[in-house]
């Protein structure tokens, strides 16, 4: 009955010969994989965390700090200790997503960031302003991230790359649509106008849709792991994966996690002082605008070149040239002198962010398997929550200390340099990946 329960499309419970429900006949006879909905369902999860993100926070920081009279000191504490205290989220709901499954574990997220989100809307303190933020950063920016990744691991082997790539462009055009809109509703409306409708449609949109739509993974259904012949269906394709002890004790994790964050942390800072680091350099608010239009259409563009790529290269060289690019942006940006060369700056800024964003999308769960997915990404995307905290706070002490944000971006310009190079010669475990090492026949994703 729980096989129903998790999949109540089937209702033919019949046994096969070898015990096991046959497979779901609609599933079996739809002209498209099932994992494309789940996909698609987890990048709208991915952009229902903007309200526990920096950007959605940043729609409504002017208006709520007029309304609640709370100075910008006091609210940059508050975001700090937040994203902190919520980046803890990131292993717990990863651990819980192991255990239940993505389409229990997702729809918990979905309810609860919806309700924090309406009950923000209604926040006439600083006490209740930072309990709320905290739980909009843990359930939105941490859990329901990991949940949203998660699910596209667990039903994507071979065509991972494609997934995630596909993956990548809804989130981003998702982003892109949903920070207009939001705005729009501030400036008219205000920010608990905006608040409280973005809160009622994780509720009364998102959650029905996941808790219809979403499956653990293909073995729930009835179906074989994509990628994967009938004959694999059972504990070949859903136990095969490394512990999390395992994944820890491999370099290439604290490669790969580490890169991600330190883009992380630079994207941070870049992002929260953009005009001030454009200013600095002799342009007006206007470039800023146009470098951030530059950026996010070319975001799109790496996100399908490194789809494409990532089918042709070893993630070690995709992630060498992300950071290489970079390093080449943070080293330019305190030389800029034209409008030409902001743009420039800004393509392969967003270049680089694209690569980077298919190759954390993809690595976890092409690398070290299903098995233990949640608690392994969890860890990584705990790391960029904090280093997405850092990086504004290196930013604001370098500029006071030096008058100048330049210094800081020649020694991150440095750190990443070395990661480009770790990133280029660690070894990337193949042993946990099932497509490879199933009954010992070499295959590929």
């Amino acid at each position: 009955m729980a096989w129903a329960v998790e999949h109540p499309f089937y209702f033919d419970m019949t046994p096969t010969a070898d015990g096991n429900p046959s497979p779901p006949a609609l599933l079996e006879r739809l002209p498209f994989y099932y994992g494309w909905v789940n996909m698609t369902v987890a990048a709208l999860a991915m952009v229902g965390t903007l309200p526990g993100r920096t950007q959605g926070l940043g729609l409504i920081t002017e208006p709520l700090l007029r309304d609640l009279n709370i100075d910008r000191l006091g609210y940059a504490q508050i975001n700090l200790w937040a994203t902190l205290i919520g980046a803890s989220f990131c292993l717990g709901f990863g651990r819980l997503l192991d255990r239940f499954g993505s389409r229990v574990v997702m729809s918990v997220i979905v309810a609860l960031l919806g309700v924090v989100v309406v009950a923000m809307a209604g926040a006439t303190s600083f006490v209740l302003l930072f309990v709320l933020v905290t739980l909009t950063r843990g359930f939105g920016q941490s859990a329901l991230s990991v949940a949203s990744l998660s699910l596209v691991g667990q039903w994507f082997g071979r065509r991972l790359p494609k997934a995630m790539a596909a993956y990548s462009v809804i989130v981003s055009v998702g982003f892109m649509t949903a920070f207009p809109i939001v705005g729009a509703i501030v400036t008219h409306s205000g920010w608990r106008t905006a608040w409280s409708a973005l809160g009622w449609l994780l509720l009364l949109g998102l959650l029905p849709l996941v808790w219809l739509t979403v499956r653990r993974d293909p073995e729930s259904c009835g179906l074989p792991a994509e990628g994967q012949k009938n004959e694999l269906l059972g504990t070949s394709a859903t136990t095969a994966g490394a512990t999390f002890g395992e994944a820890l004790r491999t370099p290439a994790f604290w490669v790969f996690a580490l890169a991600s964050s330190t883009y992380n942390l630079v994207i941070s800072g870049i992002g929260l002082f953009n005009e001030a680091i454009l200013a600095e350099r002799g342009f007006e608010a206007t470039i800023y605008h146009r470098a951030l239009a530059v950026t996010a259409i070319t975001s799109l563009a790496g996100n399908f070149l490194g789809g494409w790529l990532i089918t042709r290269w070893s993630l070690n060289r995709l992630m060498a040239l992300a950071m290489g690019l970079l390093m080449i942006a943070l080293l330019a940006l305190p030389f800029l002198q034209s409008v030409p060369q902001v743009m420039g700056w800004a393509v392969f800024m967003g270049v680089a962010g694209g690569f980077v964003i298919v190759i954390f999308f993809s690595f976890w769960s092409r690398t070290y398997g299903r098995a233990h997915l949640g608690k392994i990404q969890g860890a990584a995307q705990m790391m960029t929550v904090l280093a997405s905290a850092v990086g504004p706070l290196l930013l604001a002490q370098c500029v006071e200390l030096t008058g100048s944000y330049a210094l800081v971006f020649y020694v991150m310009a440095g750190v990443i340099a070395l990661l480009a190079l770790a990133a280029w010669w660690v070894r990337v475990p193949q042993r946990w990946n099932p497509a490879i090492t199933v009954r010992g026949r070499a295959s590929s994703w």
